[in-house]
């Protein structure tokens, strides 16, 4: 019996992949794209009989369009036109060797701007003949370049299927409808085709063979979920009418028919193809291979594969015989544990024991207010919302209420935006106590780390006194008050305590009065966070955009004095961390520069220090002060921060509760900023990426140039951040399924042009905006294959946002988004769940991506995609370099590290460089897996007589290959290619940690004229700015010094993680001697020892991790 499916995919014209421009919106009134449509293996080998234009690329940079065509007896592959004879060009099936995608090929990589401008997803070579020679060819578009690879595959893996004869090109072929060729049907067909006929049997109550189109749509929409019930019922109108059947009932072949038409994924089937040989299925030792080489799970295990095929192949017969089929394999790519968020960030996963500067916060601002700034009237649900989303400090304002009970409100103060309006809301008002026992409530349910309470009143003394009554009585023990953790009244000598050592608690935000105060009441400072402090906007008046004839006005006030504010002690006490303003950061910077200068310098004539508060505190800015700062002393906020808390929140000029971009004030070191999280769009997305990192704690750690001592980080590089290696992030977006219509647009029919736009979010060198092409033909699983790079220099703060629009004259509709922190990204194959405008996932939408990040530990720099990584000269590199900081002691001292750190870069180069090569020569792109290297190689290496050419020999502990009988020249070069990649990972591994200890060494030593600088500074004649300028350069010797220890070290790892990849990929694919067994040798076991896996997974898991 023969099996044939329809597996559908479209050969694009490639004048429709222009983005966006000149193209009309258009209805379409069947359910497929109008284009050419191309199943699987049999129509791929049918298109190639029919011929199409290829490109094709020469070494010297020449390129030549072609008609390639493949013979009826599928023997061989002809051209035209061609200089040659007819007979000369052409290409025998029985020649060719292997076909490779992308532009990995000498032509490929050598060819310099060529191949830039080449499509990447395009591009595939065909190697043939005994000396791999390379025909290295360019389709119009990436779906025409997947039809000829899948189908020169299958012919690979099925050499009877040459030479057949016959009109149907195959021996044991049939002839389609309409003449097509046909493939007997692979294992994985049959098994699905058994499958559906079970399923379909167990719907035919009557067993007749026919069931109701009702009763056919449920089942297909069942098996398939997310599959539109009326995309299901189209689609068997069309085969009834294709019939001119006068029934609706539908028969097993129909029911079959419209299930592999609509629940067949193209995209995930030519992987499944590449993966499987051709067999359309994967057994453990396939998809363990699968989670080596792409998923990144070095340590996946057979019985972990076992269980994840047991758990995603829908038939009984695929989970008997240990198969995993096409529907299996596509539910497996769509589950949680394929998504793009790293299951390890599903939890708590950061060191939660360090002082409370050191995270990020989740803050709300005002998130009780239903409505805007102006007219918001107060509601528990906002709250409510924000702690069950991880926020962990929430700012509570409470004015003075009837018969004295403090209400829940906004507190304006004298500097609110006075406005007049016609209209007010009438609703019952919220007292404080019952919004406490809301929070009390709820605090902990979602993060058990503590929550901060922001208090804002201008209440009056005696419900002050109430509302430190109802703290103390609603949250009882909970409530963190000074007394509980003794605090050194020295200020600067004591770190806030951690998350950790707060577990639980709330602590309350506010002002405190003076240390020394006696009474039970006094004045503080009400030092203005926003607009008073004489800002830009103080003095102006401003009329509200849109309210214009409403006579809604702001009115910012000139600078003044600071107001006061009566404060009560029993309010004060239960004050942990004391609320200030700007003027903190400001004494906290004058006190540093007087501290740096030498006393009695003429730069600080008799000028008193500030005195440090005696308690912790908390500095509160506003957005356009925070702003200021940001641009203009970014280093010296990186560095207050350390130390202090501190706060920003959205302008008061944001009537609407619209948010600023939360990026701009992280990446200056600040760690509360506040958003309105009852105001969706951008800037809550990127909040919400920014704390899934931590398990959605509410706490996620600064990078750590934000929290060492000695450290050198601006909020405004614009290159590479020292101590910290770059990286390059490569996405290909494949595509998206089940997009549904915009939100409210009814209006503009049920059809949708969807594209993907890709935001990255970081210091000024990372941000960085791309976007596919409009999927034309309205589709709502759209195919896109489009590849995009980004540049990370700073990885620790950079976030990654994919939105997804639907092309329109009138205005981009949004239609879904996910954001995610740049740490938390899967490399391999990914689903990116899709999220509505309120942050809810939007039902079975997704995006389904490749991710691949290179130089994760900084192996070298960045090579620039699509170009030959070469060993480059050393005289060639660019070494990193210390400054001078004009001390001559603390000079001569870092002096010494110039060699440790020139060799700490020749070894890492060298180890890159030369694996980089050893790919190359394997003919693979230099991001795929050492085990695929060994894989390809031992394809060559084995005779047709099933013999090895090589055999890994352990040589010192180190696996090397040793040639067996006279090998071809070009797998010569790849021996030799892996000789040296070993001989360099081998004096990395030798030599890394006797060269880190003398960078460490000249960091210890540097450090200890850490205290002394100024002293010595003032001997050496350096003061004001010079001295300043001293300081800045000792605090970057010191953090590049810390950078390239933690590089080298981890560069040491990875060397010995490849060793040992190398070691199990060599015997499992029988490249091993006798004498050869790596768990038997002592010196392999130096070599293959386990070391701190920190970022791998392995073995079965809850959560699906292999």
């Amino acid at each position: 019996m023969t099996y044939c499916f329809v597996l559908f995919f479209f050969a694009q014209d490639p004048m429709v992949q222009k983005m966006g421009g000149g193209r009309k919106k258009t209805v379409s009134f069947s359910s497929m794209p109008s284009e050419k449509k191309v199943s699987s293996a049999s129509d791929c080998l049918a298109f190639m009989q029919g011929g199409c234009e290829l490109k094709k690329i020469r070494p010297n940079s020449r390129v030549y369009c072609r008609f390639y065509t493949l013979d009826p007896d599928l023997s061989c592959l002809r051209w035209e036109p061609s200089k040659k004879d007819g007979e000369r060009a052409r290409l025998d099936v029985s020649s060719i060797r292997e076909v490779r995608t992308g532009k990995s090929t000498e032509t490929f990589l050598h060819n310099g701007p060529l191949s830039e401008h080449l499509a990447e997803e395009a591009a595939f070579s065909v190697i043939h003949g005994d000396e791999y020679q390379s025909l290295d060819l360019v389709a119009l578009s990436a779906d025409v370049a997947n039809i000829w690879v899948t189908g020169l595959r299958y012919l690979l893996a099925h050499p009877s299927a040459i030479g057949g004869g016959g009109s149907s090109g195959f021996g044991g072929g049939v002839l389609c409808e309409g003449g097509g060729v046909a493939v007997e049907g692979s294992l994985g067909s049959k098994i699905r085709c058994e499958w559906l006929t079970t399923e379909f049997a167990l719907v035919d109550e009557d067993g007749h063979g026919i069931v109701t189109e009702d009763v056919a749509v449920s089942t297909i929409c069942k098996l398939c979920p997310g599959t539109r019930e009326a995309k299901v019922r189209l689609r068997f109108k069309e085969i009834q009418r294709s019939k001119e059947k006068l029934t609706s009932h539908v028969t097993l072949e129909e029911f079959q028919e419209a299930y592999c038409e609509l629940c067949t994924r193209p995209d995930v089937y030519f992987l499944l193809v590449q993966l499987s040989k051709d067999r359309e299925c994967l057994d453990p030792q396939d998809l363990r291979l699968f989670l080596e080489t792409e998923q990144g799970l070095s340590l996946a295990t057979t019985e972990g594969c076992w269980e994840l095929l047991r758990r995603y192949e829908p038939s009984e017969q695929g989970k008997e015989r240990g198969l995993l089929g096409l529907d299996g394999f596509a539910r497996y790519l769509q589950s949680p544990e394929c998504q793009l968020l790293d299951p390890d960030h599903h939890g708590v996963c950061q060191d939660m024991n360090l002082p409370l500067s050191h995270y990020y916060i989740s803050t709300s601002y005002r998130s009780y207010l239903l409505d805007d700034q102006v007219h918001g009237r107060a509601d528990l649900g906002g709250l409510i919302k924000s702690l069950q989303s991880g926020c962990r400090c929430l700012e509570l304002g409470v004015t003075d209420g009837p018969e004295g009970e403090p209400l829940l409100g906004v507190d304006y103060g004298s500097d609110v935006p006075k406005h007049h309006h016609h209209h007010h809301h009438h609703c019952a008002p919220v007292t404080i106590r019952s919004a406490l026992e809301v929070v009390n409530k709820y605090a902990f349910l979602t993060s058990p780390y503590p929550l901060l309470i922001y208090l804002c009143h201008r209440c009056s003394p005696a419900q002050q006194q109430t509302m430190a009554n109802h703290l103390k009585k609603v949250f009882g023990s909970r409530l963190y008050i000074p007394e509980d953790v003794p605090v050194n009244l020295g200020g600067r000598g004591t770190a806030l305590p951690s998350p950790e050592q707060l577990k639980g608690r709330v602590v309350i935000v506010g002002k405190k009065l003076p240390a020394d105060h006696q009474g039970s009441d006094g004045e503080v400072s009400e030092e203005d966070e926003e607009i008073g402090g004489g800002g830009p906007l103080a003095g102006r008046r401003m009329t509200i955009p849109g309210e214009e004839d409403l006579g809604v006005v702001l009115v910012v006030p000139p600078p003044s004095q600071p107001r006061k504010l009566r404060l009560h002690r029993d309010l004060s006490d239960l004050v942990a961390i004391a609320r200030t303003g700007s003027r903190s950061f400001y004494a906290h910077r004058t006190r540093d520069k007087q501290q740096q200068s030498p006393p009695g310098s003429p730069s600080t004539p008799g000028t008193p220090v500030p005195p440090e508060p005696p308690y912790f505190t908390l500095c509160s800015l506003g957005e356009g002060e925070a702003g200021r700062l940001t641009s203009e002393s970014p280093e010296d906020l990186v560095m207050f921060t350390k130390r202090t808390l501190t706060r920003v929140r959205p302008s008061s000029v944001r009537l609407d509760s619209s948010n600023p971009n939360p990026q701009g004030y992280w990446k200056g070191g600040v760690q509360l900023v506040a958003l309105n999280q009852q105001t969706p769009g951008a800037m809550l997305d990127l909040h919400r990426g920014r704390f899934l990192q931590n398990g959605g704690s509410g706490y996620v750690l600064r990078p750590a140039v934000m929290r060492d001592e000695v450290s050198y980080f601006s909020a405004h590089t614009q290159g590479c951040v020292p101590g910290v290696p770059p990286q390059t992030l490569r996405i290909k977006v494949i595509s998206a399924h089940n997009l549904p219509k915009p939100q409210g647009s009814g209006a503009k029919g049920e059809f949708i042009d969807p594209y993907v736009v890709l935001e990255l979010h970081g210091v000024p060198a990372d941000c960085a905006e791309q976007r596919t092409r409009t999927a034309a033909q309205n589709q709502d699983d759209p195919l896109f294959d489009e590849t995009f790079e980004f540049q990370v220099n700073m990885p620790e703060l950079a976030l990654l946002r994919f939105v997804v629009l639907d092309d329109d004259y009138i205005g981009d509709d949004f239609i879904g988004q996910f954001s995610v922190a740049f740490e938390c990204l899967q490399p391999g194959y990914r689903n990116v769940p899709l999220l509505g405008l309120s942050g809810d996932p939007l039902p079975h939408a997704s995006l389904f991506v490749h991710v691949v990040i290179t130089n994760r530990r900084g192996g070298g720099k960045a090579h620039r995609r699509g170009l030959s990584v070469r060993r480059v000269g050393r005289r060639g590199r660019g070494y990193v370099t210390l400054r001078n900081t004009g001390i001559k002691v603390v000079d001569e001292t870092f002096k010494v590290a110039g060699g440790p750190l020139k060799e700490a870069a020749d070894l890492r180069e060298d180890a890159q460089s030369t694996t980089a090569s050893f790919k190359e020569q394997c003919g693979l792109p230099t991001v795929a897996k050492l085990k695929q290297c060994i894989q390809s190689l031992a394809t060559r290496l084995q005779s047709p007589e099933g013999s090895i050419g090589a055999a890994m020999v352990l040589k010192d502990g180190y696996p090397c290959l040793e040639p067996l009988v006279n090998l071809s020249e070009p797998t010569r070069k790849v021996l030799a290619a892996y000789d040296t990649m070993i001989a360099s990972q081998k004096q990395l591994i030798e030599n890394a940690d006797y060269v880190q200890e003398r960078i460490d060494q000249v960091q210890r030593e540097g450090m200890d004229f850490h205290e002394e600088l100024s002293r010595l500074g003032e001997k050496e004649g350096l003061k004001g700015r010079k001295l300043g300028k001293s300081v800045e350069s000792f605090t970057w010797n010191i953090t590049v010094l810390k950078g390239q220890s933690d590089l080298l070290r981890g560069a040491k790892m990875e060397s010995l993680d490849a060793l040992r990849q190398l070691a199990l990929a060599c015997e499992a694919c029988g490249l091993t001697s006798s004498s050869s067994n790596i768990n038997s040798s002592s010196s392999a076991e130096i070599h293959y020892s386990s070391h701190p896996q920190s970022g791998r997974r392995s073995s079965t898991h809850s959560n699906g991790r292999i």
